[in-house]
């Protein structure tokens, strides 16, 4: 009897057609991450937006990118009944899988805060970082929103950061045609 792994008898073929291992790392749930963008609030209304088309229009065309899909989950946040802001938890594809996200719009529309609650890749997490969700933080609809100008890259999570600045933009154009 050998002593030889068994996968060294494999073809080679095989083995580097073998699939790289993904890996899933939840950083928030949908409730911790509302808790953590808007501590303050009282309630989270769920209020899905289903644009029309003319609407999908308008914000494709600002986005840049293609809606995949026509309801997009978002709450109104309340502070003692009154509107607080917007809570919208959103995917974006990285560069093999999605990327679960949310983000946080003030009463007027600004960017409060970008959360990542889900990421399944194996390479590009570093977009978890503070210091680069950060940069979002007080952007408006007409804000330019552009990689490497607006939005710093991160080496080694280009898609990654690319996927989640249009996906910031498109969120922003719905806030626009339909929360505002």
């Amino acid at each position: 009897m050998s002593n030889t792994p068994t996968w060294l008898l494999l073809p080679a073929s095989v083995v580097l057609l073998a699939p790289a291992p993904a890996l899933a790392v939840q950083y928030l749930t949908l409730e911790a991450a509302q808790k953590l963008m808007f501590p303050e609030a009282s309630a989270f209304v769920s209020q899905p937006v289903r644009l029309d088309d003319v609407q999908k229009k308008a914000v494709e065309r600002y986005a840049g990118v293609r809606l995949r899909f026509p309801e997009q989950p978002v709450w109104q946040v309340m502070t003692d009944s009154k509107p607080a802001g917007w809570f919208v938890l959103d995917e974006v594809y990285g560069k093999h899988e999605f990327i679960t996200y949310a983000v946080a719009l003030d009463a007027t529309g600004a960017v409060r805060g970008v959360e990542i609650l889900e990421y399944r890749e194996t390479h590009g997490g570093q977009i978890v970082d503070p210091k680069w969700r950060a940069q979002f933080t007080g952007k408006r609809y007409g804000a330019a929103l552009k990689l490497d100008e607006d939005i710093a890259n991160i080496s080694g999570a280009t898609l990654s950061c690319k996927h989640v600045v249009e996906g910031v933009r498109r969120i922003l154009a719905i806030y626009e045609v339909a929360l505002k």
